[in-house]
């Protein structure tokens, strides 16, 4: 695998404060493993994720300042299966403790599977397919999963009434799997449901939309897809003008990164989100958080920043555990993840046999003037959502 600085990015740890005694001898450094696709089409979410895992071993160090200290090595993988696991296999021979990343279930769940076999825990927040879960890997973590996005979009669109909805969604594992959830459950509901399919492939969207205009005659278009899926769609939709009250997407959307590059395309429409943007930050870790990150790379944080730390913080506390109890060169770390019961910026983490986080929930954002306003559910809200209201 050819190795540049697009493909190999290492962060350092803060350096430790000078010691004197037995003290500094017994201090350790521990050096994680990171995949992430950097570079193709999940590149921005992958480096949402990347600056969380950075602010992740900056507050580490400075935590653990003196005991021990972390450093982590990332690997692009390009948005590419195959050389995800080849770039797990490259760090479990570079002798990293444990690997924090992924993005995507098709390329999360063979490099998950390479670790596996290397015996080295996988944790990450970019995999929500439910069978990442179900092969009964001791060493697979994750802190979100498609439960909590498809009860933040469920809810969302019942909270507005919707009779009729239209699904668009890509035919991959984690996509397919929650359209097919947000179907059942609002059909059950006595909604109307269209559902559209299309895959990976697809660069125009205006026959697909041009159904749901003239078909389906939804009051809400529902999105299931990555990034350039959505600016695909919504692209089609400001041409055909579909008459709909809303566009409600799920992950990678209701970011400060899509509002920027695509502003004319974003406005109103509706994203899961645990944080609006600009950030409001009451508890410490939250505001240290925020601070670090504003200093690392200069912006706010949104909520793949936020997912990234929050996964390898449970992954860093969870080494230092191991290791103070001498289980970390014996296989420990799976056994030491499971006992977590933590607090953390997206609520409470614990992990089930099968390494999920049956606690997560989601929330959901509306683009707004630039910003992303939470605005469900209520309890969560820092704003009203603009509707009806479409980007045309």
């Amino acid at each position: 695998m050819k190795r540049t600085l697009a493909h190999l990015v290492t962060v350092s740890a803060l350096a430790l404060s000078v010691a004197l005694g037995a003290g500094a001898a017994q201090a350790r450094e521990f050096l994680l493993g990171s995949e992430l696709p950097l570079t193709g089409s999940l590149a921005r979410v992958g480096q949402g994720m990347h600056e969380g895992i950075s602010v992740a071993v900056e507050m580490a160090n400075r935590s653990y300042a003196g005991k021990h200290s972390f450093k982590v090595q990332t690997i692009d993988d390009e948005t590419s299966p195959a050389k995800a696991v080849a770039a797990v296999e490259k760090l479990v021979g570079d002798g990293v403790v444990a690997i924090t990343g992924g993005y995507g279930s098709n390329i999360i769940g063979p490099a998950s599977e390479a670790a596996q076999k290397a015996g080295l825990v996988y944790i990450t927040s970019g995999g929500v397919s439910p069978e990442l879960t179900q092969r009964g890997y001791p060493t697979f973590f994750r802190i979100n999963n498609t439960d909590g996005y498809a009860l933040a979009m469920i809810g969302l669109l019942q909270d507005m009434g919707a009779k009729k909805v239209s699904i668009v969604y890509l035919n991959k594992d984690a996509t397919s799997s929650l359209a097919r959830q947000v179907n059942t459950a609002l059909t059950a509901k006595g909604v109307t449901v269209g559902m559209h399919e299309f895959d990976a492939s697809t660069s125009d969207f205006k026959p697909l939309m041009n159904k749901v205009k003239l078909q389906d005659r939804p009051d809400a278009i529902a999105m299931v897809g990555y990034e350039n899926d959505y600016v695909g769609i919504l692209r089609a939709s400001k041409v055909l003008k579909p008459q709909v009250k809303a566009v409600v997407g799920v992950w990678s959307l209701a970011t400060a990164q899509m509002a920027k590059e695509f502003p004319d395309l974003m406005e109103n429409v509706y994203g899961t989100s645990m944080l609006p943007y600009p950030v409001e930050f009451t508890q410490p870790e939250a505001v240290e958080f925020a601070a670090t990150y504003k200093k690392l790379f200069n912006k706010e944080p949104d909520y793949l920043g936020q997912f990234g730390y929050v996964q390898t913080r449970l992954l860093i506390d969870a080494v230092v555990r191991a290791d103070e109890a001498g289980t970390l060169g014996k296989g420990g770390l799976p056994d030491e993840l499971r006992k977590t019961d933590a607090n953390t910026l997206i609520g409470r983490v614990t992990f089930d046999k099968n390494g999920d986080n049956l606690n997560f929930t989601h929330r959901m954002g509306q683009h707004q003037g630039g910003k992303v306003v939470l605005v469900w559910p209520q309890d969560a809200a820092n704003g009203k959502m603009n509707f009806p209201a479409v980007p045309w």
